[in-house]
């Protein structure tokens, strides 16, 4: 009978066009507002590394003076250096990695080039296993090589296809800051958005061209960007020596699972009590650890103005469906001397449910193909805004699936009211009135 429903419902499309196309632009008008929004929001807010994320922990220390404490308030968001490397010797965490960015310029060593500017990550080992960068060619540094502070470089794609053009660089050099770096290995196309393992200097920048190991970028005295917050007593010369008091350094640990993360943060406290005692840190034991979903909910990686385009534009998409309720009644009461023939003839109050409610399914598919369209250029329109997070407004397929499933499903659950109105029409009485 599905079927039977369905072609009466394109029949009945031809009778009514005026009202059929307005329940239609409602729908489409509802879903195009509401699958711009959610698609957005699901680009900021989904898992960007899923088969690990509750095993990858930030780790937080409280290194400040007394002065203005409370007691249980958030501790620094970064690490000084001294705690970092320090935390990194004790390697009590399987994987850690310490980490900052940084800018500098890279000479390509060929006439049709000129210098150009790049982003830079300066890390450990770890990093790459830890956060499973894929690699097109080589691999990440070891633990051996930071300690000797090599000069190599893990290189982005885009870098290597503009130096290299694509070919297989490992074991040649590129020149950053006048300093000749040997290749080890170079990233495919890696964009994790956001940026989650640095949310504190730019949540959604461009991919990183070049890795570093942190020793050797120290060495080098290479430039850094992000936040830095010193908050010693004294004056200070250079922000980025061992024993400063500056935070500066994110501090990222992968724990063998997700209960380990008890046992790491008693490891933290206990640390943070030998610094206290040690006369380093002044406040007692502050720390935190967030795995990869409760930073980013901490750090607001979802802007708010996002969350609020999202639900007002579901507000409107439920705004057009009780207005599509509405159209739906009048165009399902306009035949009740329709009805009352197919319930004279032995059609049960169900099987004319259902033909109501096929019909206004029908109504939400085209809704939907419309509402589609209506979707694509809204999220066109959101990449044409300054936000950083603009450029990745793109439908995926899985959100396309979700925009024909919306459109029906809302349109259905419309057609809940107009159904049950139209099969309560009386058969005799519509006769008589025939």
């Amino acid at each position: 009978m599905f079927s039977y429903y369905f072609k009466l419902a394109l029949r009945s499309f031809g009778r009514n066009k005026i009202l059929t196309a307005l329940m239609v632009l409602a729908i489409a008008l509802g879903i195009g507002a509401a699958m711009t929004t959610l698609t957005v929001f699901k680009v900021l807010s989904g898992d960007p590394i899923p088969h690990k994320s509750d095993r990858l922990f930030y780790v937080q220390l409280d290194p400040y003076t007394k002065e203005g404490y409370k007691a249980g308030e958030e501790p620094e968001s970064q690490l000084t250096r001294f705690d970092a490397e320090e935390l990194l010797r004790q390697k009590k965490a399987p994987r850690q990695a310490m980490m900052t960015g940084g800018s500098g310029i890279v000479d390509p060593r060929v006439d049709a080039l000129k210098p150009f500017s790049i982003s830079m990550r300066y890390t450990s080992a770890d990093f790459f296993p830890m956060f499973d960068t894929p690699f097109a060619f080589g691999q990440g540094w070891t633990g051996d090589e930071d300690q000797g502070r090599s000069r190599v470089a893990v290189i982005s794609d885009t870098l290597n296809d503009k130096l290299f053009k694509g070919e297989n660089s490992v074991g040649k050099e590129v020149l950053v800051e006048g300093n000749a770096m040997r290749i080890v290995g170079v990233l495919k196309e890696w964009k994790p958005a956001p940026k989650f393992y640095d949310l504190y200097s730019g949540k959604f920048d461009s991919e990183e061209d070049v890795y570093l190991p942190f020793s050797t970028a120290l060495d080098l005295k290479l430039g850094r960007n992000g936040n830095m917050n010193c908050f010693g007593r004294e004056l200070v010369n250079d922000a980025t020596a061992q024993n400063v008091p500056c935070s500066w350094i994110q501090y990222w640990v992968e724990l063998n699972s997700p209960g380990d993360a008890k046992d790491f943060k008693a490891y933290l406290d206990n640390y943070s009590e030998q610094q206290r005692a040690a006369g380093r840190f002044e406040r007692p034991a502050n720390t935190r650890l967030r795995n990869v979903m409760e930073l980013m909910e901490h750090r607001n990686a979802v802007p708010g103005d996002v969350r609020l385009q999202m639900w007002l534009a579901f507000g409107f998409l439920l705004v057009c469906l009780v207005n599509t309720v509405g159209l739906l009644l009048a165009k399902f009461l306009r035949r009740s001397g329709e009805i009352g023939v197919r319930r004279a003839l032995g059609a049960s109050r169900a099987e004319i449910f259902k033909q109501c409610l096929i019909e206004a399914g029908t109504i939400g598919l085209a809704g939907g193909l419309l509402g589609l369209v209506f979707a694509l250029f809204g999220l066109w329109a959101v990449r044409q805004r300054p936000a950083d997070y603009a450029s990745l407004a793109h439908l995926d397929g899985s959100m396309l699936l979700v925009t024909f499933a919306l459109a029906v499903l809302a349109s259905m659950l419309a057609g809940i009211l107009p159904a049950w109105r139209a099969m309560q029409v009386t058969p005799a009485l519509q006769l008589k009135s025939q």
